[in-house]
């Protein structure tokens, strides 16, 4: 049997969004390198300041979102009525197909922040279908008690664990798994998928099959690894224990123009996305639409 490997290391970025909060970026860098992901974020802050102003309302065409929250927490309101506090622990998923307008603000009283948000392509054939959601409360999550560790299923399948948000578009699964020192997860994830690393705390260990026999690559906090090939990959924590997401989905293979929150296809589809924006379509019904 085959096993995974490192195909490449990507480090996160500095960046800002929403009214200024600094968060850590990882964007693929053809967005191909990354397919069906297209962009993972990181906010972590444990100063009120740099993070009370928020996402305030913006729009979303042609993709799915993950918010997982590990510390603190957001309100999420939408343009449709909807509104919901993504707790620690807790995730919330969102395909905001034809169009969403939505805001994402920082809870009262939280002085601590710690979460991510992926991006997910949507098929071409779902990118203009209504918005949906799920979200999942940390008790709601399933978790598998380790010998030197716990890994939780925030989305998808995985070692006959079902999320509550099952339902994405490319069979998206995201894993937070937590080793101790010197702890060590078999992950095998589904053929065909694409399969990321990402630590949040401490770093890990994979093997390195461009070395010496037994040889291993660090992959620390703030780094992602993106595996090649079949079969399963051994993660063993470094000396400080290590946190992190593993990340899996089916590729699309499909063109990919992106124009800032929309996601499409062609550059026509984005100018058209611009457009309805602009005009107040993006959230109006389809011409079709009964």
């Amino acid at each position: 049997m085959g096993s995974k490997r490192i195909r490449q290391v990507l480090d996160s970025h500095a960046a800002s969004d929403g009214a200024g909060v600094r968060i850590r970026r990882i964007v693929g860098q053809a967005q191909h390198d990354l397919d069906p992901f297209l962009m993972l974020d990181e906010i972590r802050s444990d100063q009120r300041e740099e993070f009370v102003a928020g996402f305030p309302s913006h729009p979303h065409r042609g993709i799915e979102t993950l918010t997982v929250m590990l510390e603190g927490g957001f309100e999420h309101r939408d343009h449709l009525g909807h509104r919901a506090a993504i707790r620690a622990g807790g995730a919330q998923w969102m395909s905001t197909g034809r169009g969403v307008i939505h805001s994402e603000m920082p809870l009262p009283g939280e002085g601590r922040i710690h979460g991510f948000q992926l991006w997910i392509n949507l098929p071409a054939a779902d990118k203009l279908r209504e918005p949906d959601y799920a979200q999942a409360e940390a008790a709601e999550l399933p978790e598998l008690a380790l010998e030197h560790g716990r890994l939780r299923v925030i989305a998808g399948h995985h070692a006959g664990m079902t999320s509550p948000i099952g339902r994405t578009a490319c069979e998206s699964t995201v894993l937070v798994l937590e080793l101790e020192r010197g702890g060590r997860y078999r992950w095998s994830p589904p053929p065909g998928h694409r399969a990321l690393v990402r630590p949040f705390s401490g770093a890990v260990q994979l093997p390195d099959p461009s070395a010496s026999a037994g040889a291993a690559a660090g992959i620390a906090s703030g780094q992602m690894a993106v595996l090649d090939g079949e079969g399963a990959i051994d993660i063993t924590a470094g000396e400080a224990g290590a946190g992190m997401l593993l990340l899996s989905g089916r590729p699309l293979g499909e063109p990919i123009v992106q124009h800032g929150p929309f996601v499409m296809n062609t550059a026509s589809e984005i100018r058209q996305a611009i457009r309805d924006y602009q005009s107040g379509a993006l959230v109006a019904p389809l011409p079709d639409a009964r």
